[in-house]
């Protein structure tokens, strides 16, 4: 079985992230934990909600309480990038070219590298932000639907209406779809080329539980989800997605829920974290599977590989987290 080196925190884990080679770890609390040489604590937000990392240099972005925006470099170095006094930040997104998005109530922030700052308003409240592959383009998750802005240009803003909370939203890696979490235990999907004229909606429905958790396999090809006592996990190798389809089922255990996936940097392997703090690996090819960690205190929160692949970090909402040697 896979080596692990166990780190315990005090209290939930949001994420984990690897900055180079550095397995990262950030609290509620706001304490970002690394492990570069030993065990390092920097004080970031005061009450962190929300922490990503921006793999084009390498940093953390997060949001928290206090109204502030962190970027955070690899050896603790704090910039901060927005201060909003009495907002809660729950949403933030790296993008292209060193700019971010941050979101409260109904607007959404984009702030370019060089500091200037573009506000994009909706009806409703925003969820969720995630920038296009290619261009400076957002999809903004909102109450029924999406809404994508152009950053740079003056495009109009296009509108993908469906009825429902919308919680979580992704492009697709070649931008070709986007897709969202509902509420209501359900994804659903846009199509964004063909004709105007052809069917655009995809529906993924069937989950027992809020999909919370989502991740692309490495070119693409499939999109895997929480949600389920496995991993449901769809294909988007054809031109029209998931539509018509049967997603992949793997790593059915009965009735413990999926509450976390993670696509290998490189090969179709998914890792996959579970509520009872379980960890799996599982080959697309032939659903063969690897234990990579037993059961634990805490329910899996985050996961994050090491860009070799070759090490895999987790963390909990107990607190108990730490990082996987897949080749011990």
């Amino acid at each position: 079985m896979p080596t692990v080196a166990p780190l315990d925190i005090e209290g939930h884990v949001v994420s984990t992230h690897f900055l180079g080679d550095i397995p990262v770890f950030a609290a509620a609390s706001g304490a970002i934990h690394r492990l570069d040489g030993g065990e390092k604590v920097t004080e970031a937000n005061a009450g962190l909600l929300t922490c990503v990392k921006d793999p084009a240099n390498q940093t953390l972005i997060t949001g928290g309480e206090d109204g502030r925006v962190l970027r955070i470099a690899h050896d603790g170095t704090i910039t901060e990038l927005a201060n909003v006094p009495r907002k809660w930040i729950t949403v933030v997104a790296p993008g292209p070219q060193g700019a971010v998005a941050y979101a409260y109530a109904k607007s959404t922030f984009v702030r370019l590298s060089d500091g200037t700052t573009k506000e994009f308003a909706e009806e409703r409240t925003v969820e969720a932000v995630d920038f296009a592959p290619k261009g400076l383009r957002i999809a903004v998750a909102r109450y029924n639907g999406v809404t994508l802005h152009w950053v740079g240009t003056a495009g109009a803003a296009v509108d993908l209406d469906w009825k429902g909370a919308h919680t979580g939203v992704t492009f697709s890696p070649d931008g070709r779809f986007v897709v969202t979490m509902m509420q209501e235990s359900a994804l659903h999907g846009w199509k964004l080329d063909g004709k105007a004229s052809e069917t655009r909606h995809m529906r993924m429905t069937g989950y027992p539980a809020k999909v919370k958790s989502l991740s692309w396999s490495p070119k693409g090809k499939w999109l895997a989800s929480s949600g389920a006592p496995a991993a449901i996990v769809w294909p988007f190798s054809g031109k029209d997605g998931p539509m018509g389809k049967a997603p992949l089922e793997l790593g059915t255990r009965s009735n413990i829920l999926v509450t976390q996936v993670a696509f290998h940097p490189a090969e179709e392997v998914l890792a996959i974290g579970f509520i009872d703090g379980m960890i799996l690996a599982v080959r697309i090819a032939d659903g063969k599977e690897a234990l990579l960690r037993r059961p634990g205190k805490g329910a899996i929160t985050s996961l994050a590989w090491s860009s070799t692949g070759k090490l895999l970090a987790f963390a909990s909402e107990a607190g108990d987290c730490g990082v996987v040697d897949i080749t011990g």
